[in-house]
């Protein structure tokens, strides 16, 4: 199938998503405020996918400026007699949320989000259609969709890695099956010809209830159990999605992850520090070759590939659109549609792929990123799975609670003398029981203490079972003694030991300020030891520190959070709800 079919394609797929309001008052400014806005102009706003912050607020002022100019922005005339200028604004949002947001504003308009854009650009036409399925309400007309930059889902794997499993296999197309057989290989990486290689695979993707690569990623696993388990159609259905050999097949793919992440930024951040840290990460196309081009915090060690999985894959084509709803005028509908005919254009277009993204005008050739040296192959991918229906997508959505790759969690709280200054115990104790409110009940949860020793307070056991206790607990605490914080590493890390069952996720979550002056003889170096020793093990243990209070111990917290490649977070009594949902996106 030609690359243009496929654009055709792309085309019906999308969504023209315009939602606006037109209260008579000054808009917000442009993404940097660049460009006044015209007092007759006719207000556009836009949310779009975080990766097209890349160009977004280029884009946007360069559209706005024209208008300043008396140009149309599309044709380069000058504006004919009577003629309005367009003024746009914009803001990045992950697209699940944003796609929630803009259903709550039909259905719900009293929830904290609610979104009301004029046009919204998701990663990928998956949350339109959600959109449509959630509201009961045709609030996109998916045949007038219109994709605006082309990016396939790709596994971003070393290599070193890649080539170890051809190598070993004796062909080239590669995919979730000869992944999973590195997994179940009984010496890991080194029966694949690396030497001293770990025995599991590091494997990452993100949360498919907010992240649109997460979501085509499952979707993707999804079809290649099917496939195993003798589905031969063209488009996933309900039956496949609610068949529990189905969901076993996806939930052993799934046992390759390390842990989870709640975007898209960290993995690309995580992965660029080597092999050591993932193996092989689920990311848009363009953001490998951003790694590749050097341009994350840490420069990798070796060139990423990115791999096409032999099952198939999906395009993002960040679609554009309009939406049908009362807060939306005409005149804003036809603005919008002016406004993506520019984002269409070949200058535009040409600006977009120099950021890693296919051009969607299928006028401006592929050109430079897109070069072998970038770890790319502008010929994949090869093949392209169907998208499903809403109601299949909605289902996959539903059945995460019961594939994702389940949790033993030992919550570790310091209840140091240290603890009672600034309130920071109060608020590690509120941090502790709104974390407990969501956890899902497959997961298995514990609780520890410690300020001159550490006590293990309620063995880690399911939720359902030993949820009050943990509650009662909680709220019993009071802040006393020294910090032992070395020591409550190392010990929390040996009670993860003794969790026997090597298809969890094993987490020690620490909620402390950081600062260890306990007398047992503990060091920095121990407590990095501990969690080093589980490494090798099928499921590592991962340590995540969250820091309370200005003076928090940043530095000894960070350097506990990275032997397991998590990151210290803020303990912000201002915000618990987003901490909280940034710790749980890790399982």
């Amino acid at each position: 199938m030609t690359k243009r079919h496929w654009l055709s394609i792309l085309t019906l797929l999308a969504a023209i998503l315009l939602v606006g309001c037109d209260t008579g008052g000054t808009p917000p400014p442009s993404n940097n405020g660049t460009v006044s806005r015209p007092d007759n102009a006719i207000d556009v706003s836009i949310i779009y996918a975080p990766e097209s912050d890349l160009y977004m607020p280029q884009v946007i002022d360069d559209f706005n400026r024209a208008y300043t100019q008396g140009l149309n922005p599309v044709t380069g005339q000058r504006l004919a007699g009577g003629e309005r200028p367009i003024y746009v604004t914009g803001k990045s949002g992950s697209s699940g949320t944003v796609m929630q947001g803009i259903v709550n504003a039909f259905i719900a308009p009293n929830n904290q989000n609610v979104e009301q854009p004029v046009i919204f650009q998701p990663s990928v036409s998956h949350w339109l259609a959600l959109a449509n399925y959630q509201s009961g309400r045709r609030i996109f007309d998916l045949t007038q969709a219109r994709g605006t930059a082309l990016a396939p889902v790709v596994m971003a794997i070393w290599e070193s890695r890649l080539r170890a499993i051809q190598d070993t296999v004796g062909y080239q197309d590669i995919g979730w099956e000869e992944l999973l057989d590195v997994l179940k290989s009984p010496n890991g990486w080194q029966d694949y010809g690396i030497p001293n290689g770990r025995r599991t695979v590091y494997y990452g993707h993100t949360d498919p209830l907010v992240s649109s690569t997460a979501l085509s990623t499952l979707i993707a696993e999804f079809y290649a159990s099917a496939r195993v388990n003798g589905f031969t159609g063209r488009r996933l259905t309900s039956a496949q999605v609610n068949d529990a050999t189905v969901q076993e097949g996806v939930r052993d793919i799934e046992q390759l992850i390390r842990h989870y992440s709640s975007r898209t930024t960290e993995f690309k951040e995580y992965i660029a520090q080597g092999p050591d840290y993932l193996d092989f990460v689920a990311l848009e196309e363009n953001d490998l070759i951003f790694i590749n081009r050097g341009l994350t915090e840490y420069q990798p060690p070796e060139r990423l590939v990115a791999l096409y999985p032999k099952e198939g894959t999906f395009w993002h084509e960040h679609p554009m659109g309009i939406v049908n709803a009362n807060w939306v005028t005409v005149e804003q509908q036809d603005a919008a549609r002016v406004f993506v005919d520019y984002v269409l254009t070949p200058d535009v277009q040409r600006l977009i792929m120099s950021q890693g993204f296919r051009p969607a005008n299928a006028d401006v050739p592929l050109a430079f990123p897109f070069v072998e040296e970038n770890g790319i192959d502008p010929e994949q991918p090869r093949t392209v799975l169907d998208v499903p229906d809403a109601d299949v997508i909605a289902g996959i959505q539903q059945s995460w609670g019961l594939v994702k790759k389940q949790a033993d969690i030992l919550l570790v709280i310091d209840t140091s003398g240290s603890m009672s200054n600034d309130n920071k115990l109060a608020q590690a104790q509120e941090a502790a029981l709104a974390f407990l409110n969501t956890m899902e009940t497959n997961n298995r949860v514990g609780l520890a203490t410690f300020s001159d020793r550490i006590i293990l307070r309620v063995n880690i056991d399911d939720y359902e079972r030993v949820g009050e206790q943990l509650y009662s607990q909680i709220r019993s605490l009071r802040a006393d003694g020294g910090t032992e914080l070395f020591g409550a590493v190392q010990e929390s890390v040996d009670v993860m030991n003794q969790q026997s069952d090597e298809t969890r996720i094993r987490a020690v979550v620490i909620l402390s300020d950081g600062e260890d002056t306990g007398e047992q003889g503990y060091t920095l170096q121990d407590a990095i030891n501990a969690v080093n020793t589980t490494s090798n093990a099928l499921n590592p243990v991962i340590v995540i520190p969250v820091a309370y209070g200005s003076d928090a111990d940043i530095q000894t917290l960070n350097s506990i959070a990275r032997a397991s490649n998590t990151r210290v977070q803020a303990g912000d009594p201002e915000n618990i709800s987003r901490v909280l949902d940034l710790i749980a996106s890790y399982f």
